[in-house]
């Protein structure tokens, strides 16, 4: 330590995203204030067929493309943080396993419980994102569809009472006639009336 004082600490937050059945990308977070140049990161197969050592420099990369991986392997990684005067601690051990050729999404694989699958998180939280919007628009047109519903009862229902007020009307016009000759025995009453003046003339 003291003859490298200036040696950058390990990375931290190292997950793998973007699983397929041959490539995969791991990234990672460097501590503020440190000066980094570069990263290390050592690859290997979980069963020890392949090791890879890939080391770039002059770089502000935070993440890296691991390419040309067996499809349906576990592999194990570390990255390092290299600094001006030497690299870091290797970070922490990364387990992920890449897909078949087959499969579009993660596969739900016994590694569910390891902390190293974030990256199977991710794509998991995709896909819960998806479902949330599917859901939203089905609630959409499901209370589109209730409303139209709603719209032409409506409209129903003020056909039906327009046809109602009609049978009325027409169920009252005989009454009206009926109440015109009235008029007469109003005037009946008017003779009425005068009957008495002129039998009052009489007297």
């Amino acid at each position: 330590c003291l003859a490298y004082p200036d040696r950058p600490p390990s990375p931290v937050n190292v997950t793998v995203t973007q699983l397929k059945a041959n490539s995969a990308t791991v990234s990672w977070d460097v501590p503020e204030g440190d000066v980094v140049i570069g990263y290390a990161i050592l690859q290997q197969r979980q069963d020890g067929q392949m090791q890879r050592f890939i080391r770039e420099v002059n770089t502000t990369n935070r993440a890296c493309v691991l390419w040309d991986l067996a499809e349906d392997a576990d592999y194990i990684i570390q990255v390092q943080s290299i600094g001006l005067y030497g690299e870091s601690q290797a970070s922490k051990r990364v387990h992920f396993r890449t897909l078949k050729e087959t499969d579009r999404l993660p596969s739900n694989s016994s590694n569910q419980g390891d902390i190293t699958m974030e990256g199977l998180d991710k794509d998991r939280q995709l896909q819960t994102g998806e479902i949330i919007i599917i859901v939203a628009v089905l609630l959409m047109w499901a209370v589109c569809l209730w409303a139209a519903v709603i719209a032409l009862f409506c409209r129903q229902y003020d056909i039906i009472k327009d046809n109602d007020s009609n049978n009325n009307k027409e169920k009252t016009k005989p009454s009206s006639e009926h109440s015109t000759p009235e008029r007469p025995s109003g005037g009946l009453l008017r003779s009425k009336k005068k009957s008495p003046s002129v039998n009052i003339i009489e007297v």
